[in-house]
C-alpha cells in the first residue's frame, strides 16, 4: 500500500491551502468489465501560488486540465496523487481516468450474480476509496456539493445520494442518469449502486412536514426473501424517534436502502442511499442474535443521518463521534421504539464483550484515537471506537441526565450542520445544557485508555452478616487511570422461583477502594453482582461463594440483564486466568439451556468453544471437546420445539464436533436421520453441517462440489470455499493457502470464508507447517493487496488454533526483527499474538 497513504499533518496542510465548493462527476459505465470511465470536474479555492495535491487511484490517467492549461499526466500523476502547481484563487481542475472495479468491496464493486450472471455494483468509500472512482481531496473536513451523472445499462437502476431522475435515453441500450446536486458533504459518504436491482418504495413525512421517499433494493435472485415492509417499519420508528429526540427533522431528500453482495462490514451510513450487507436478507431461518441485529443495524445508519453526515468529524482521530454515538443511539432506539426492548442485554453480551477484549490487547487506544494517517484509522474500527465509546456514552448520558444529553445533541446538530468538528464542540453543548463540567471526565473516560477491574471485599461474622463491605478498584500497569463509576450492586439469594435480587444499592465508586457502609449488617447473599443493571464501563469479579452459585445456578436468575452481566464476570475471570477454563464449561453446560436472550447465547457459545478449543491444558484438550459436543447435542434435544434456542444449540453441535461419533451423528442430521422436531435442515443449516464433516475429513472435495451445484449461490459459493479450506490434510490446507496467497483474483469474501475454513480448530496439527510461510507472506501481502484483503489474510491465515509455544516463538521473533514495518501492519500481528499470550496463559492456569 506504499503511495496510498495520507498523513495527518498532509491534510491539515492542504485544508489550509483548499476550500471545495463543487464537484461535477461523470461516470460511464458501459466501457467492459475492467475499468468505467471518470470525468471529475473540481471547483475550489485556493491561496494563490501555492501548490497541493489532489487524490486518485485508476489504471490510466488520460486528461489533466488546470484552469484552461494541460498538464501532462505522466509527470503530474504518481501513485494515488496528481500534482497541482501555482494554484489561482478560483480553480477549475478537470482530470478524466479510466478507473478499475474492484472485487474487494472497496471503490466501486463489481459482482456477477452465478444464478443468472446480471452485474450488480455499489460503492463503498469509507475510509479513503472515493479516490477509486473520481478525483478528490479525500478528506472530511474538506466538504463540498457532488453532482453526478452515470451513463449506463437502459435497464438497470442507478441510486445515488440525490433521487434517481428520470434516465435518458443515450443509444443501443445504454441511458444517462444526470442527478441533482447533494447537500455539502464529505466525499467519503457520497455512492453509486446500480445494476438491474430489484426494488419497493414507500414514504414517510418528516418532523418538518415533508415527504421523505423510501426504497428498499436487492439482487434479483435474492428479492423473494426480502421483507421490505418490515425495513419499513423498523425504519418510520428509527424516524420518528431520533427526529423527536434530536429535535432535528430528517435533513436529506429521501432515504433508501440497498441490501448489496460481497459486503465487507455490516453497513454504510451514505446519505439517502444506505448500503447494507445482503446477509441480512434471509433466505434460511436465522437466529433471534442476527435479527435483531439487522434492527439495531438499520438505526445505527439512520442515526448517522446526524451524527456523521450532518455533522462530520473534522479528521478521523474523531471517528468515535460518528460510531460511538451512532451504536449508542441505536441501541437507545431499539430498546425503546421497537419490539426488542432487551437491547441493553444484548449490547452487554455482545458489544461490551468486545470492547472489554480489544482494551487489553497492546493495541488499545483511547476512545479520542491518535490517528497520524490513513492506514490508523483503517485498523481503528475496532471495539474502542464502537463498543467502548457506545458504553461510555450511557454511562455520561445517565450522569448528566438524558434530557440534558438530548437537549446538548439537538443544540449540537443545530449549531454544527453541515460542517466539521472536534471533540470540544461537543462537549460545550453537552456543559451548556446539563450544567456539569466535563473536561475532567473526557480526560479520564475519552482520552486514556484501559479497562478498570472491580471486585468485592467481603467479610463477615460467625453468623454470615457482611461486617465490611468494599469494592476494590485496579487498573493495568501499562494504563494506571482509576476512575469515577456509578454503578449498582445487587444481592441474589436462591428461593423456590430461582435465584432472586433480595436487596439493591447504587452507589459512586472512586480510587483504588470504596467502602460500602450501607450493606454492612446484611446476610451475605449467595450470589453478589457488582455492575448490576450494567450502569458502568468495568470488569466486574465475583467472589468464591458467587461463582459455584453462577456455575450451579445461574440459569435461575430472572432477569435476562443480570444474567448477561454474570456470564460476562465469568468469562473475563476465564480469560484473565483467574478461574480454570473447565469451570467455565462446567458453568455454560449447566446453564445454557435455560437462556432466553438470543445474543447472550450466541456469545456464549462462542466463547465456549474458543475454551473448549484454546483454553483448556492441552493434555484435557480432546477430552474436553468431547464433552462438550456431546453436552451441546443433549441441549439440541432437549430444546423446545422449533425454538431459537434450538437451532441455535444444533448450530454449536455441528461446530463443537470432535470425534468420530459425533461426526457420524452431524452427517445424520444433515441427512435427515436424526431429526429435531420445528427444524428444517434449510440451505444454509445443511452447508454448516457440511463445513464442520468437512473439518472432520468425513466428506471429500467431490461432496463439496455437489453441494455447490445444487445451491450456485454467492452465499453458496462462500460455504463452499470455507469447507474446502476446511478439509483436513497438508495437500488441502496447501490448496487453500495458494488460493488465498498465491492467487490475487478471489473477491473478498471468498477471502473471508477461506481464511476462516482454513483456520479451522479440528485440523490445527496442519497448521503446523505453515508457521514458516505465514511470516514470510506477511509483507508481500501488505505490499501488495488493498487493506481489506490484507486484513481477512493477516488476521484470518494467522495460525491461532496452535495456541502453543512455537507460535508465540515465531510471532515474537517476527515483530523483533521487522520493528520499521508498517506501524498499521505490526499492529495486526501484536493483537495475533496477545492472543495466544492469553491462550497459553489460560491454559496454564486450567493444569493448577
Amino acid at each position: 500500500m506504499p503511495g496510498e497513504n495520507l498523513t495527518r499533518i498532509e491534510a491539515q496542510e492542504r485544508r489550509a491551502v483548499v476550500d471545495t465548493q463543487s464537484y461535477d462527476i461523470a461516470l460511464d459505465l458501459t466501457t467492459g468489465a475492467e475499468v468505467f470511465r471518470s470525468t471529475s470536474v473540481v471547483r475550489f479555492t485556493a491561496t494563490e501560488g501555492a501548490s497541493t495535491f489532489i487524490d486518485l487511484i485508476a489504471r490510466d490517467v488520460l486528461e489533466i486540465t488546470l484552469n484552461g492549461a494541460s498538464i501532462d499526466p505522466a509527470t503530474a500523476f504518481a501513485d494515488s496523487r496528481i500534482a497541482l502547481d501555482n494554484l489561482a484563487a478560483d480553480n477549475e481542475l478537470r482530470i478524466v481516468a479510466d478507473c478499475l472495479y474492484t472485487n474487494t468491496g472497496e471503490g466501486l464493486h463489481r459482482f456477477v450474480d452465478p444464478v443468472d450472471n446480471e452485474v450488480y455494483l455499489y460503492s463503498q468509500f469509507e475510509v479513503p476509496d472515493s479516490r477509486r472512482v473520481f478525483a478528490v481531496f479525500e478528506q472530511p473536513d474538506l466538504k463540498a456539493v457532488f453532482t453526478f451523472t452515470v451513463t449506463a445499462p437502459a435497464a438497470w437502476k442507478v441510486i445515488s445520494n440525490s433521487p434517481t431522475p428520470e434516465p435518458v435515453p443515450a443509444g443501443d441500450g445504454v441511458a444517462t442518469w444526470t442527478f441533482e446536486p447533494t447537500p455539502k458533504m464529505s466525499s467519503y459518504i457520497t455512492a453509486l449502486i446500480a445494476g438491474p436491482y430489484e426494488s419497493t418504495h414507500s414514504e414517510l413525512t418528516n418532523a418538518a412536514g415533508r415527504v421523505i421517499p423510501l426504497g428498499v433494493y436487492a439482487r434479483k435472485s435474492l428479492w423473494p426473501f426480502m421483507d421490505a415492509d418490515y425495513i419499513f417499519d423498523k425504519t418510520r420508528e428509527g424516524f420518528a424517534y431520533f427526529e423527536e429526540k434530536f429535535d432535528y427533522p430528517y435533513p436529506f431528500a429521501k432515504y433508501d436502502q440497498l441490501f448489496v453482495p460481497e459486503y465487507n462490514a455490516g453497513a454504510m451510513e451514505n446519505i439517502g442511499a444506505v448500503t447494507f450487507t445482503e446477509t441480512y436478507v434471509f433466505r434460511s431461518k436465522v437466529t433471534d442474535a442476527i435479527k435483531e441485529r439487522r434492527v439495531v443495524t438499520i438505526l445505527h445508519e439512520l442515526a448517522h443521518m446526524w451524527f456523521g453526515d450532518l455533522v462530520t468529524m473534522k479528521w478521523w482521530n474523531d471517528l468515535w463521534l460518528n460510531e460511538s454515538f451512532a451504536e449508542w443511539a441505536s441501541t437507545i432506539a431499539t430498546a425503546e421504539a421497537t419490539e426488542w426492548t432487551e437491547a441493553w442485554t444484548t449490547f452487554n453480551a455482545m458489544e461490551k464483550t468486545w470492547a472489554y477484549r480489544q482494551d487489553q490487547l497492546p493495541s488499545t487506544h483511547p476512545i479520542v484515537a491518535d490517528i497520524n494517517d490513513l492506514e490508523d484509522v483503517q485498523v481503528n474500527f475496532d471495539g474502542i471506537t464502537y463498543a467502548k465509546g457506545g458504553s461510555v456514552l450511557k454511562q455520561l448520558a445517565a450522569w448528566v441526565g438524558i434530557e440534558a444529553f438530548f437537549a446538548g445533541v439537538a443544540a449540537y446538530f443545530k449549531k454544527h450542520e453541515y460542517s466539521n468538528t472536534e471533540l470540544p464542540d461537543l462537549l460545550t453543548e453537552l456543559e451548556a445544557t446539563s450544567g456539569r463540567e466535563l473536561g475532567t471526565w473526557a480526560k479520564k473516560w475519552l482520552e486514556t485508555a484501559g479497562v478498570n477491574t472491580l471486585t468485592p471485599l467481603i467479610e463477615t461474622n460467625s453468623t454470615g452478616t457482611i461486617t465490611r463491605f468494599a469494592i476494590t478498584q485496579t487498573a493495568p500497569a501499562d494504563y494506571p487511570t482509576i476512575r469515577p463509576h456509578r454503578l449498582g450492586v445487587g444481592f441474589y439469594d436462591l428461593t423456590t422461583n430461582g435465584l432472586e435480587r433480595v436487596h439493591y444499592a447504587e452507589l459512586d465508586v472512586d480510587g483504588d477502594r470504596t467502602e460500602v457502609e450501607e450493606l454492612k449488617g446484611l446476610a451475605q447473599p449467595d450470589l453478589v453482582l457488582l455492575n448490576d443493571n450494567d450502569l458502568a464501563y468495568a470488569k466486574i469479579r465475583l467472589d468464591e461463594r458467587s461463582l459455584k452459585t453462577a456455575i450451579d445456578h445461574l440459569g435461575e436468575i430472572r432477569d435476562p440483564l443480570a444474567r448477561s452481566l454474570v456470564w460476562g464476570a465469568a468469562w473475563d475471570m476465564t480469560r484473565d486466568a483467574e478461574s480454570a477454563a473447565s469451570d467455565y464449561i462446567d458453568l455454560v453446560l449447566k446453564n445454557i439451556g435455560r437462556e432466553t436472550e438470543s445474543t447472550t447465547i450466541r456469545t456464549t457459545l462462542q466463547q465456549l468453544l474458543l475454551t473448549a478449543n484454546s483454553y483448556v491444558t492441552p493434555e484435557d484438550r480432546d477430552a474436553t471437546r468431547a464433552r462438550v459436543g456431546d453436552g451441546l447435542f443433549a441441549l439440541a434435544q432437549e430444546a423446545a420445539a422449533g425454538s431459537d434456542n434450538q437451532l441455535q444449540f444444533v448450530q454449536a453441535t455441528a461446530s463443537a464436533a470432535a470425534t468420530p461419533e459425533q461426526f457420524a451423528r452431524v452427517a445424520q442430521i444433515r441427512a435427515g436421520e436424526i431429526a429435531f422436531e420445528g427444524l428444517e435442515i434449510d440451505t444454509d443449516l445443511s452447508w454448516a453441517l457440511l463445513v464442520a464433516l468437512a473439518s472432520g475429513g468425513a466428506v471429500d472435495a467431490a461432496v463439496i462440489d455437489e453441494a455447490l451445484a445444487a445451491d450456485n449461490t454467492a452465499k453458496g459459493g462462500e460455504f463452499a470455499a470455507q469447507a474446502k479450506a476446511s478439509l483436513p490434510g497438508h495437500v488441502a490446507k496447501q490448496t487453500a493457502w495458494d488460493s488465498l496467497v498465491a492467487n490475487a483474483d478471489l473477491p473478498n469474501t471468498i477471502v473471508r470464508a477461506a481464511a476462516v475454513g482454513f483456520n479451522n480448530p479440528t485440523t490445527r496439527e496442519d497448521l503446523v507447517a505453515f508457521i514458516p510461510a505465514y511470516f514470510e507472506s506477511l509483507l508481500p501481502i501488505w505490499e501488495s493487496r488493498t487493506y481489506q484483503i490484507a486484513n481477512y489474510l493477516i488476521t484470518g491465515l494467522y495460525p491461532s488454533a496452535l495456541a502453543n509455544e512455537e507460535l508465540l516463538t515465531a510471532t515474537r521473533n517476527w515483530l523483533k526483527e521487522n520493528a520499521s514495518a508498517a506501524p498499521a501492519l505490526r499492529r495486526l500481528v501484536q493483537e495475533n499474538l496477545a492472543g495466544v499470550e492469553r491462550a497459553l496463559a489460560v491454559q496454564e492456569r486450567d493444569a493448577e
